[in-house]
């Protein structure tokens, strides 16, 4: 049986990446052949999971979900453009050929785009691409106090994270082709929020 790399190791991360592919091949993936080669004919997930790029929040593990049942894309922030080609893409086809139940838009704790929207950043496309972001931060800054403690900083983070997570939803239900299927309960979208310090998956909306 082949052992998953320890971390550390100086070998290149590529090498690291495919010794972990033979372990994965040795154990899971002998264990559950007739589900993989069902798999490697046709795909039925029934989430779509429009999640955050951030390397510590990888849907699959933190669900314990099965090959096969969630169809994902992520990026910075798990942000829902009202104007983006591939997402536009990636739900249209979920909703018309997966036939996808839910839709998930998940946030998550100690996130970098939410700090970013702090800053004066120099880096021109991750400052454009936070403008579909930045509402969450208003609406917070509108209703509390202007925190002073670093537990009030936190707190007001927090909130920013949950609060992006309802403006990326409403941003989705711009798209006719979801709010139709919404219309129809041919779909349901929801919002989950994934602490890391805990390990906790909660419903946000």
């Amino acid at each position: 049986m082949t052992n998953l790399p320890e971390t550390g190791t100086n070998r290149p991360l590529i090498d690291q990446l495919l010794q972990g592919n033979l372990a994965f091949r040795e154990n899971e993936f002998k264990r559950n052949p007739e589900r993989y080669r069902e798999l490697a004919v046709a795909q039925s997930p029934g989430v779509l999971w429009i999640g955050c790029s951030d390397s510590r929040a990888a849907p699959e593990r933190i669900t314990n979900a099965p090959p096969g049942e969630l169809f994902v894309t992520r990026n910075v922030g798990n942000i829902v453009p009202a104007h983006d080609w591939s997402l536009s893409a990636v739900v249209e086809y979920s909703i018309t050929h997966l036939k996808i139940k839910e839709i998930l838009v998940v946030g998550h704790s100690d996130c970098g785009a939410v700090k970013a929207l702090d800053k004066d950043l120099q880096d021109p496309y991750i400052a454009l691409w936070l403008n579909d972001a930045r509402e969450a931060k208003t609406r917070v800054d509108a209703r509390i106090p202007k925190p002073e403690t670093p537990e009030e900083h936190k707190e007001r983070s927090h909130q920013i994270e949950l609060e992006n997570i309802r403006l990326q939803i409403e941003h989705l239900m711009t798209y006719p082709f979801v709010r139709q299927a919404v219309d129809e309960k041919r779909i349901e979208v929801h919002g989950l929020y994934y602490d890391l310090e805990t390990g906790g998956l909660s419903q946000v909306v």
